[in-house]
């Protein structure tokens, strides 16, 4: 690796997260917090959880994730029910409420975008379809 290809990857780190940081939460009236949309998103993406599985896999601690479970289920945007095997545990779903936060959140992520894509030319929005393509193999492990 030589010293632009350092440059590149640090630009292009910073670049991602600014990225990422002006699509989430784009709705102004939302009542989740980013913590709540990512549990949120995660249980949309992977299903059912326990409280544990959704801690790491959103890489917090187990008693942050109960907080965050908690709230989520005042609001009433998740469900917990028995674990089937394990009377200690319980298993997190998204509910039919927390699917509409997620869709609306969704919605005003792609709008936003929308709206910066049309501001560009043919030829820039080109360069980031391949773009795509080769950061989805960044994260594959097939760069």
């Amino acid at each position: 690796m030589n010293e632009n290809d350092d440059r590149l990857a640090g630009d292009l780190a910073l670049a991602v997260v600014r990225f990422a940081r002006h699509l989430r939460g784009r709705r102004k009236d939302s009542t989740v917090s980013l913590t709540q949309l990512s549990a949120l998103n995660a249980l949309a993406s992977d299903g059912p959880l326990t409280p544990g599985q959704l801690a790491a896999r959103e890489r917090v601690q187990p008693p942050s994730m109960t907080r965050v479970i908690a709230s989520l289920a005042d609001l009433g945007l998740v469900s917990r029910e028995p674990h089937p095997t394990d009377g200690r545990q319980v298993i997190v779903s998204l509910s039919d409420e927390g699917e509409h936060v997620i869709n609306g959140e969704a919605e005003a992520r792609e709008a936003w975008l929308r709206g910066r894509l049309d501001e560009l030319s043919s030829a820039d929005r080109d360069t980031l379809g391949g773009a795509v393509g080769i950061i989805n193999r960044i994260i594959a492990g097939q760069g």
